[in-house]
């Protein structure tokens, strides 16, 4: 695919190292010669220095007959423009980050489509959309969800009381005659592998473990893992970022208790009046006497996602201390989460993977509506649609040539999430929700073409 991006920041330039791993035809606009200096000595990709909303750099770039226009500058009103002109010049399909996610609400009302734009993402709404999911499935620290809730993956770090740590997959199986779940991925811990599984599979202490459950399987899966469903209403926010506002208004919509501190005096009266229903102190949340006088233990949840990665990370680390029982952590550097589990910190949030993992989706091939990359494993989740068309259609999972390197987590028909064994027969229509690794990625688009 011919793939331009606009904007060589931090999405930016994730989203180009991570297409260019694959060997796609990249170009990187920016007017930041530093940025793209980077970028070119670093991935192989090409570069243009200038204004990604001038009609000469985007003929340069070969915007006409391009596949996909991504826009993610750090001015949304750039990235609407250049998006809209894109689609006037020949690009096919065209992607808008944007800050205001009242626009992504109102899709409806606003035919962004008819003005050029087939799709929008802002990074904090997916950010604070991810922790009140995980909010919701507490007892998780990696969750996603297929046709709203229909399927769900969860991952979970294997405590020594699960019961079945030391059994096979399928011993495991068999403890749940009615099976609601299936294992997809696995990783080691102390090790970067990431592991398919397959029957004989055994499950060790504090392998962090991903699932795929439809509704009926919630239940059996706390019992199978050990963890208990604790109901979380306490909540204190760290940061009154954009992630860190969303966040405190969707819980406080839902009726939790929530505590919001805020460094910024100015910023702090803002959300008072934005946020009535939350109490806003004005404070520095480094400083532990502070989170202590808040009555930082008695929180059920510490979400902490100021500007600063390591304040972030520090401020869990103490509500941790404090018996805390989830705490979230928004990062920028990716090589943190190789760290989250170890140092004991329940989630690491990033925005730029978040992002990268809603854009991707327009990058495979078939026809992908969902897709999702496992934090610190090398594996994807892909929700395809089977179309009359494809190699896989007609037949039982059993009888398809699946690679070792992929499983079928579930199949949502009709409206119903289904965990799906080897004598399921996969039709026309069925969402087939598939975890691979990227060794199989070509394969398993071929079956699903």
């Amino acid at each position: 695919m011919k793939i331009i991006i606009a904007g060589a920041g931090e999405v930016g330039f994730h989203l180009a190292k991570l297409l260019s791993y694959e060997a796609q035809d990249i170009t990187l606009i920016d007017c930041n010669k530093d940025s793209l200096s980077y970028a070119d000595s670093h991935l192989d990709i090409r570069v243009i220095k200038g204004d990604a909303t001038s009609i000469a750099i985007l003929k340069e770039a070969q915007i006409e007959g391009s596949d996909l226009m991504i826009g993610v500058t750090s001015s949304e009103t750039t990235n609407i423009t250049l998006c809209m002109l894109a689609k006037q010049l020949g690009c096919k399909r065209t992607i808008a980050r944007i800050s205001n996610a009242e626009f992504i609400h109102n899709k409806d009302l606003i035919k962004f489509d008819e003005l050029g734009i087939d799709e929008l993402i802002s990074p904090e709404a997916l950010a604070a959309a991810e922790i009140q999911l995980l909010i919701n499935q507490s007892a998780f620290n990696n969750t996603y969800e297929f046709e709203e809730g229909l399927l769900i993956m969860v991952g979970v770090s294997l405590p020594n009381s699960a019961p079945f740590v030391g059994k096979s997959v399928q011993e495991a199986a068999n403890i749940f005659p009615e099976l609601h779940f299936m294992p997809i991925a696995i990783q080691r811990m102390g090790t970067q592998y990431t592991i398919v599984p397959r029957g004989g599979t055994v499950f060790k202490e504090k392998d962090q473990v991903y699932f795929i459950i439809n509704r009926d399987g919630l239940n059996d899966l706390y019992k199978l893992t050990g963890k208990v469903k604790r109901e979380i209403k306490n909540v204190m926010i760290l940061g009154g970022s954009n992630v860190g506002f969303k966040t405190a208004r969707d819980l406080c919509g839902k009726k939790f208790n929530v505590k919001l501190i805020e460094k910024n005096k100015e910023r702090a009266f803002e959300l008072a009046d934005e946020l009535p229903d939350a109490l806003i102190i004005n404070g520095d949340g480094r400083n532990v006497e502070l989170l202590e006088e808040e009555n930082l233990e008695a929180m059920d949840a510490f979400i902490a996602v100021t500007g600063n990665s390591e304040t972030n990370i520090m401020s869990c680390l103490v509500a941790k201390s404090k018996n805390v029982r989830k705490t979230m952590a928004l990062v920028e550097n990716m090589d943190y989460f190789q760290l989250s589990h170890s140092i004991g910190i329940d989630t690491l949030l990033n925005k730029k993977l978040l992002a990268a993992n809603h854009i991707f989706r327009h990058i495979r091939k078939g026809e992908v509506v969902a897709m999702t990359r496992l934090n610190n494993l090398n594996a994807e989740i892909l929700e395809f649609i089977v179309k009359p068309s494809s190699l896989v259609t007609g037949k039982y999972i059993r009888d398809l040539n699946f690679p070792k390197e992929a499983t079928i987590g579930g199949v949502i028909r009709n409206n119903e999430g289904i965990i799906a064994l080897g004598g399921f027969k996969i039709a026309a229509g069925d969402r087939v929700v598939v975890c691979c690794l990227p060794s199989a990625i070509r394969k398993i688009e071929k079956l699903f073409l």
